[in-house]
């Protein structure tokens, strides 16, 4: 569960002192204390903020899984603000336990102590563990490795874990929001290894200007849509040899879920339009 002290020396002190914080707070009471203020402030907030502009669709296939084990949401990503929608919706239409993780790139999150307060204000701490995955920093990158392992166990055991991951790595800022970045094998490794159930899941019209995302829930702003798919069979991919290809070839699988439930999206737009 914890990092070696040798893992640690390859971060920097700011970087060290927001692991360990971060790290406290997603354990035990702490957890169970932030998740109830996910579960009766955050997602309240993102409510009001929202009710006016929010369509869900498939949120049955969530309520449905099996809380026992691990579930791991696999979401297209083009707003800041997605996983923190997506987790609040489910918080507030479905009755099932929900101990929230979001994996996340270090920088700024952990390296500026601005950072950990964004964190707290808006992911309630849940923005963890951290992967320090930037050009130049091989270094702090071999810390990757105890990330890697610590998000595996988070994927493969623990009552009402939820993890929120977006396979393409980082946010699409394209115009269009039915296109796509390449999946990244990541996705794929930490599916192979720990076996969580897995939803995908497209979201549509969130924006990363809050102030007028929030205004548009008064002033017409466009439809947030968040569309929930059935629970993925991916039996097929572990019957294969746990390798890089079969990695990308599962990523890929589950960005083409995502892209379905994103053309149901596009239909249900036209049909809004011609109405």
């Amino acid at each position: 569960m914890l990092p070696t002290e040798q893992e640690l020396a390859l971060l920097g002190p700011t970087e060290r002192a927001g692991f360990r914080l971060t790290h406290r707070m997603n354990l035990g009471r702490w957890k169970r204390f932030w998740t109830f203020c996910q579960r009766h402030i955050g997602s309240l907030w993102i409510k009001i903020s929202t009710y006016n502009l929010m369509n869900v669709f498939g949120i049955e296939h969530v309520e449905n899984t099996d809380t026992a084990r691990p579930l791991l949401l696999v979401a297209n990503h083009r707003s800041f603000f997605d996983m923190y929608v997506v987790s609040s919706v489910i918080f507030r239409r479905t009755t099932r336990p929900v101990s929230l993780y979001f994996p996340v790139r270090a920088r700024f999150f952990y390296d500026n102590p601005v950072g950990w307060f964004v964190n707290l204000v808006m992911g309630w701490w849940s923005m963890y563990p951290p992967f320090f995955r930037e050009a130049g920093e091989a270094r702090k990158r071999e810390f990757d490795k105890y990330s890697l392992r610590r998000l595996i166990q988070i994927c493969s055991e623990g009552e009402a874990h939820l993890i929120g991951f977006h396979p393409e790595g980082k946010r699409n800022v394209s115009e269009d929001p039915y296109s796509f970045l390449p999946a990244q094998p990541g996705v794929g490794k930490v599916i192979m290894e720990a076996r969580p159930q897995v939803i995908p899941v497209f979201i549509a019209g969130l924006g990363n200007d809050l102030p007028k995302q929030i205004l548009g829930n008064w002033t017409g702003g466009e439809k947030v849509r968040i569309w929930f798919g059935e629970k993925l069979d991916l039996s097929g991919f572990y019957e294969e040899r746990n390798s890089l290809r079969t990695h990308k070839l599962l990523a890929d699988h589950l960005m083409e879920k995502i892209a379905e439930l994103g053309e149901k999206d596009r239909e249900w737009k036209g049909l809004r339009t011609e109405d």
